[in-house]
């Protein structure tokens, strides 16, 4: 799903570089221009790549700063089709005309290696030209005031390809990954980041190392949350800037899934336990047998408003990341291109919604987390993982 969809995993990044001294608008357009996609279904190319309206993936015409540009987001789609023939298909083709060929060659009792690769080859482009290409598209909005790009896949490979897309594309300009180490330094004030800084595992400030050696990052604030669930009354308050209030009141709490990792006798252990949670008693046995939370669904609650995602602890993306529904009013007098306008900036309202509430509630652990209240919280949290539930007694 798109990101003007209710509900679309992403993964978040700060755009890196010097930005062009001439008109950005008019910059950032003419390079995506120069790598748009271009079609292949009237051809037999295998893969084109390119970007397209975010609103309209037909479209690849950046003729203006319009197609775009909308206030200080710049959007854009990466579009990527693939021509693919399965194997058994190239397979029988292949037999069928290799036969053929000794059938008219009876000199040959098997077909000569180069001949048979030149078949194969002919037999691939003639069932390419047969097959209609499979299209994919990933969006990406670029928010030019603080430099955050968010992207609507988590899959490894389409990341890798879209930051070489972008680094192509966008010279001078690279993306590095939100991961959770930078998003802790986003959220704090300087004195906390003092202390995160001293909190740091990594010896430098390479990505694998600040993710690798910084999983308590995600581990503690998913224990965390976890024990706010069950012992107090998960609520906070609004301490990152946006479009919500400051000290504006909302709740978050964990429920439905949770998934843990730990080792074992035969490598890795990956435990999930999905559905509604009352006392989290699996969770907290399996938390005993040192196994770590790696993610789970995350709710976030103001007013009416009702966020859901699947945090994953690793890197902090959101994955099926759920928001309130779109409301557009519209009248006779509405066009198309002005409900698309509504439309993209009602979505984006409610994303960053959705992140001021996340960024608010990793901050309050963070703090927690990094002070000196930590060692008692600490406590509290073993002992209630210790203590069986509706019994009183203790697990061992």
């Amino acid at each position: 799903m798109g990101i003007l969809a209710n509900t679309v995993s992403v993964c978040h990044f700060k755009v890196q570089g010097e930005l062009p001294k001439e008109e950005l608008h008019a910059w950032t357009s003419k390079q995506l221009a120069a790598n748009r996609f271009n079609p292949i279904d009237q051809g037999t190319e295998e893969l084109s790549l390119g970007w397209v309206h975010l609103d309209d993936p037909k479209s690849s015409e950046f003729d203006s700063p319009a197609a775009c540009w909308r206030d200080h987001y710049l959007m854009f789609t990466l579009r990527r089709d693939k021509r693919a023939v399965p194997s058994a298909i190239l397979k029988a083709h292949l037999e069928k005309e290799q036969d053929k060929f000794l059938a008219e060659n009876p000199g040959f009792k098997k077909v000569p290696k180069q001949k048979k690769e030149d078949l194969k080859e002919a037999v691939h482009a003639m069932l390419l030209s047969q097959t209609l290409p499979t299209p994919a598209t990933y969006d990406a909005v670029w928010d030019t005031e603080n430099g955050l790009l968010t992207f609507s896949s988590l899959s490894p490979k389409v990341i890798e390809l879209f930051e070489e897309q972008f680094k192509k594309t966008f010279e001078g300009l690279r993306l590095s990954a939100f991961h959770p180490y930078a998003r802790a330094e986003s959220v704090l004030d300087q004195g906390n980041q003092v202390l995160l800084k001293q909190a740091n595992k990594a010896g430098g400030d390479n990505f694998l190392e600040l993710v690798k050696e910084n999983q308590w990052l995600g581990t503690d604030f998913l224990l965390w949350l976890m024990y706010q669930t069950m012992n107090e009354a998960s609520e906070y308050s609004v301490n990152q800037p946006g479009i919500l209030s400051e000290k504006e009141p909302f709740v978050a709490y964990l429920d439905d899934r949770v998934v843990l990792l730990g080792s074992g006798e035969n490598g890795a252990q990956k435990i999930t336990v999905a559905g509604p949670q009352d006392r989290f008693n699996e969770v907290r046995s399996a938390l005993l047998n040192k196994k770590q939370i790696t993610e789970a669904t995350l709710h976030l609650e103001t007013g009416d408003d009702h966020w859901k995602m699947t945090l994953k602890g690793e890197l902090f993306h959101f994955a099926s990341f759920k928001s309130p529904s779109v409301k557009v009013e519209k009248d006779n007098t509405t066009d198309e291109g002005m409900e698309r306008e509504a439309v993209f900036f009602e979505r984006m309202v409610l994303l960053e919604k959705g992140s001021q509430l996340f960024d608010s509630v990793f901050s309050s652990f963070l703090k927690m987390r990094l002070g000196s209240e930590w060692p008692e919280q600490e406590a509290l949290i073993h002992r209630w993982l210790n203590v069986c539930s509706g019994c009183g007694s203790v697990l061992v």
